[in-house]
């Protein structure tokens, strides 16, 4: 079988799967979420109609219950359980997407490869694409997968808490890339959460996840995600962190990061969600 690859790692596109939608080893999950003030749900879309076979991946339930914070990362053993009743096992191809063509499936692509499952992709273009371009789907009740076996071994450098953002503010060993609106991170717009207040952590870049993606929301070419970066002040050469609202949109840099080769990132799980309803946190609004 060819590898998960179509012309840069970490993406498939939709001819590509629909060649594959029978393969025993490719599991496909539908990763649909949305804002909470965005008046959709992507577990009633998904019985609605989703890609023939996929599997929905619930970001709010399979995430740490002992967080106040929304969808933080898991413990490793509620990963892989979670994963083995959900038929998804080692040694399997997964390939992820979600209604709004790019928005939560880099956030389950980046779990995977954070508990070291890293044959995972992202389908370009996202469900949008596919329905455009008039491939199958299904709905009704999901036909159930059987069991498999998933090792989830949890890997601490791609998750970032508070403390590190603290610490990257004070001696600067790492840059700040925020995924959030420029609206957003100027504190012009309010948060799609209650509590929270505007603006952005001192010295972060503001790089919206909408400006590596094309019209049709596919992922730009890895010389435009570059300038992207670079346009923001991202020094591709030094370390980045990643962060928005809360952790999902994130993801959408560090899959951009990825793809151009830069591998000295992470991911700031609390992100705005945590760092802006703390009173005690600096926060910048120019």
């Amino acid at each position: 079988m060819p590898t998960l690859l179509d012309e840069r790692e970490n993406l498939v596109s939709t001819a590509w799967l629909e060649q594959r939608l029978d393969a025993p080893d490719i599991v496909i999950l539908d990763a649909s979420y949305y804002l909470p003030d965005g008046g959709r749900n992507g577990r009633e879309e998904y019985d609605e109609q989703r890609i023939p076979g996929a599997v929905f991946f619930d970001i709010d339930e399979i995430s740490d219950d002992a967080s106040a914070l929304p969808h933080t990362m898991p413990p490793a053993e509620k990963f892989s359980s979670r994963m083995r009743k959900m038929g998804i096992g080692d040694g399997m191809r997964v390939v992820v997407y979600d209604g709004a063509g790019l928005f939560s499936a880099a956030r389950v692509w980046w779990m995977f490869r954070t508990f070291g499952h890293t044959d995972v992709a992202v389908l370009d273009g996202g469900f949008p694409k596919w329905l455009a371009e008039d491939r199958p789907v299904e709905d009704g009740p999901p036909m159930m997968r059987q069991p498999r076996h998933m090792s989830a071994r949890y890997s601490a450098s791609s998750v970032r808490d508070k403390q590190d953002i603290h610490s990257a503010i004070s001696t600067g060993s790492a840059q700040i890339a925020d995924a959030r609106s420029p609206a957003r991170f100027s504190a012009q717009e309010p948060e799609p959460r209650p509590g929270m207040r505007g603006g952005h952590m001192p010295g972060a870049r503001n790089v919206h996840y909408k400006t590596l993606l094309n019209d049709d929301g596919t992922v730009k070419t890895t010389k435009a995600i570059a300038q992207v970066f670079e346009d923001a002040g991202i020094d591709l050469a030094k370390p980045v962190i990643t962060s928005c609202g809360s952790g999902v949109t994130a993801a959408i840099l560090t899959l951009g990061l990825t793809l151009v080769g830069h591998n000295a990132n992470s991911l700031y799980d609390g992100s705005w969600a945590e760092w802006g309803s703390d009173p005690d946190t600096p926060v910048e609004t120019d």
